[in-house]
């Protein structure tokens, strides 16, 4: 199936590795309609050989949220259906089962930092910049921001920004937990590519079952949390990839990981 994609451009700047470049740079690469359903689409039907995706946006910013001027003068119709597309764009994203890694080149703004929220982890230009400033258009975060945030930075300093709807930047991000690393603007990329590389080098079906492990097990009771993770350890056991993984070792090479 092919796919033609006007708001959205997919690479692979490395083998395994797929960038997703939300590409409206005019518009600080604002969420319309048709983004959200390139990015469904996208996640629903991602590359075979895919091991990591990486997700970023082109230009001086990384997503400044919905395109407000799309909404002016919606119906109650059109926005619900709008933000349906947005709704189908994060579950795609959340439920896709090789990590995905955000790299915030700028503003981060509303469902633009929704978006880098959903991701797995977070790397970011030093000059980003996020915000959840929807209280102060009268409406609140609807991509699953009063969800992720708290998780990521606390309950106490989530609701101070949530209700200020006030930007922060990328150090007090990194302080609060909620980015893995800042980096020099111009280093980026080149250091989520280098990231990503060495995920892509492990062992693609062990990824994904850590992957299920993590996001399975953390929202419930700690015995059914151990419980999950056995069963996806227990799925590991007859792959090709398990016993590679264990020769490599004793042969003193670098393993070669098929995904099978």
């Amino acid at each position: 199936m092919t796919f033609s994609f006007s708001t959205i451009v997919i690479t692979s700047p490395a083998p395994h590795v797929t960038l997703l470049t939300l590409s409206r740079p005019a518009c600080a690469n604002a969420l319309s309609k048709q983004m959200g359903e390139e990015i469904t689409h996208f996640f629903s039907h991602l590359p075979e050989d895919t091991r990591v995706v990486i997700l970023t946006g082109e230009g001086k910013h990384f997503c400044a949220g919905a395109d407000l001027k799309e909404r002016k003068g919606m119906s109650n119709e059109q926005w619900h259906a709008q933000h349906h597309a947005f709704e189908l764009a994060l579950q795609a994203l959340l439920a896709c089962p090789v990590p995905v890694i955000a790299a915030v080149n700028g503003a981060a703004f509303g469902g633009g930092l929704e978006l880098a929220l959903a991701c797995d982890f977070i790397y970011a230009s030093n000059a980003a910049r996020f915000a959840l400033s929807e209280t102060t258009l009268g409406i609140i975060p609807g991509m699953g921001g009063t969800q992720h945030l708290p998780r990521a930075i606390g309950t106490r300093r989530a609701s101070e920004y949530i209700f200020l709807g006030q930007a922060f930047s990328a150090q007090d991000a990194e302080r609060f937990g909620m980015l893995n690393k800042t980096c020099e603007p111009d280093t980026l990329m080149s250091e989520v590519t280098a990231i990503s590389c060495r995920i892509a080098a492990n062992a693609p079906l062990a990824i994904k079952a850590a992957k299920k492990a993590i996001y399975g097990g953390i929202n419930v009771p700690i015995h059914e949390a151990l419980s999950h993770e056995l069963q996806q350890y227990q799925t590991l056991l007859d792959t090709n990839d398990r016993h590679e993984g264990i020769n490599a070792f004793n042969e003193k090479r670098k393993p070669d990981f098929t995904g099978s």
